[in-house]
């Protein structure tokens, strides 16, 4: 049976309470539509929105992208204070992050082993944990 196009998009985006707007669709489609667990950039994905004929300025991606984060769609990995992924995997992991390329990489959860957290102050809980293993080429 044949889809709709933009089917997955529009479901994906009703069931986060979003509005199917034009460029959330377009966005939507790119990040989720390609079956694999993604790391983009709001620059990686405003130059692929262009190259699919999308017309969306590279404010409404990063406005996209944080409500997309704030909806529970993305995990945002702030991995230095002027570089930011967003990783279509929400579920909790790990990675590496290539210095060189900016390559960011997925790692299981089981695959890494954290001893002792910190008591959180003031009654608060942690929430997550993120690690980036900064890998170093030869």
């Amino acid at each position: 049976m044949n889809e709709r196009p933009y089917a997955q998009a529009i479901a994906r985006l009703r069931e986060a309470d979003l509005r199917p707007t034009r460029q959330r669709l377009a966005l939507a489609k790119l990040l989720f539509e390609q079956g694999y667990d993604r790391h983009v950039t709001a620059e990686t994905l405003h130059e692929e929105a262009q190259q699919s004929g999308a017309r969306v300025s590279l404010a409404t991606v990063y406005n996209t992208l944080h409500q997309f984060t704030d909806a529970g769609l993305l995990r945002e990995i702030m991995v230095d204070a002027g570089k930011t992924y967003f990783d279509t995997n929400i579920g909790d992991h790990y990675h590496f992050l290539c210095e060189k390329s900016g390559q960011l990489t997925d790692i299981p959860a089981d695959q890494v082993t954290v001893a002792g957290l910190p008591q959180a102050p003031d009654g608060r809980r942690i929430a997550r944990m993120d690690i980036v293993f900064r890998l170093q080429d030869e």
